[in-house]
């Protein structure tokens, strides 16, 4: 009886046992409903394949996608003071803080790396929404302004992939002040003559949208993104009338002149590289296209047209009779 105390009733209750399965497998579309298994979403740079529906994307995953190789190095930016304020509502902030950079890996809201991309050296600022929301606080602005600094340094242009809900409330005044400052440094990349290009990816909201998300010399951004800076309801509720369904969309603002491009998130290295290169006045590499064939002569054209119109002559007319 032991054999089955031991092997066939253990059996039996793994049979009735729910089995886990990690969350995280299949990824639903918030468009179609469809599911999508994560790999091929990867792969795919979190792109709905059937909808087209530009997912969230990592930071760290947009600079491997972004730079020749998958290549970059991590720009250094400053330290700055935690919880100046030693702020609190239903938590510490410094709590918030520390679950914010064990939940992300990451030690703030913005990344700064630079590399090549199409050959070309770029300086790249990230800001990760899985961080408090992409906030704007000190340490953002500093990271930002850092970025800067050292595109101008090195001479290269200066890309900021935004994602943001606006400021960081719990750092107060100390937030609002990196609007002001980060606009300095979007004019010292203009002093310097570098191109300062700006991705709208969703959502760029809040004080980062009136302040250097708003500043560049070029405007892309991703198919579907929300952009704007108060919410749709606050809007409505001040106006009193109802916005149209794509208000704050990307193809809103293109069709109403307030960026300048709606790129597929495929396609965006290839456009970056593209239109830097152009600002920088390099050699970009153009598509080839087939020369042109030659048109036939415009005399010999002439004379056929007129052979195959005259009438006959005499001679012909009596043969034929």
């Amino acid at each position: 009886m032991n054999w089955i105390n031991s092997i066939v009733r253990p059996k039996i209750r793994d049979l009735w046992k729910k089995r886990e399965v990690p969350e995280n497998l299949w990824i639903k579309c918030p468009e179609t409903g469809e599911m999508v298994f994560h790999r091929d979403l990867e792969a795919n740079l979190w792109v709905i394949p059937n909808s087209g529906h530009h997912m969230r994307m990592p930071a760290r995953k947009r600079l491997e996608a972004l730079f020749d190789g998958g290549n970059y190095t991590n720009v250094k930016t400053p330290d700055v003071q935690a919880d100046p304020h030693k702020f609190r509502d239903s938590k510490r902030y410094s709590d918030r803080l520390k679950e914010a950079r064990a939940k992300s890996g990451e030690d703030e809201a913005v990344l700064v790396a630079q590399g090549r991309v199409s050959g070309m050296d770029f300086t790249v600022a990230v800001q990760n929404f899985d961080f408090i929301a992409g906030s704007l606080g000190m340490a953002a602005g500093e990271a930002i302004l850092a970025g800067m600094l050292k595109a101008v340094k090195d001479n290269t242009p200066f890309v900021m992939f935004a994602a943001s809900g606006g400021a960081r409330m719990q750092e107060g005044i100390l937030s609002l002040m990196q609007m002001p400052r980060t606009t300095v440094g979007v004019q010292m990349l203009r002093e310097a003559g570098l191109p300062y290009v700006v991705v709208l990816t969703n959502p760029t909201t809040g004080g980062v949208s009136a302040s250097y998300a708003m500043l560049g010399d070029v405007h892309i951004a991703e198919p579907g993104a929300q952009i704007g800076f108060a919410g749709r309801r606050v809007i409505e509720q001040t106006v009193r009338e109802k916005l149209p369904d794509d208000f704050q969309t990307a193809e809103y603002l293109l069709d109403h002149g307030m960026i300048d491009m709606v790129v597929p998130r495929q396609k965006m290295r290839e456009t970056l590289s593209r239109i830097c290169g152009i600002l920088m006045k390099r050699e970009v590499e153009l598509p080839r296209l087939e020369a042109p064939k030659e048109p036939a002569p415009e005399s010999e054209s002439v004379a056929a047209v007129e052979t195959a119109a005259a009438p006959a002559t005499e001679p012909e007319a009596a043969g034929k009779t």
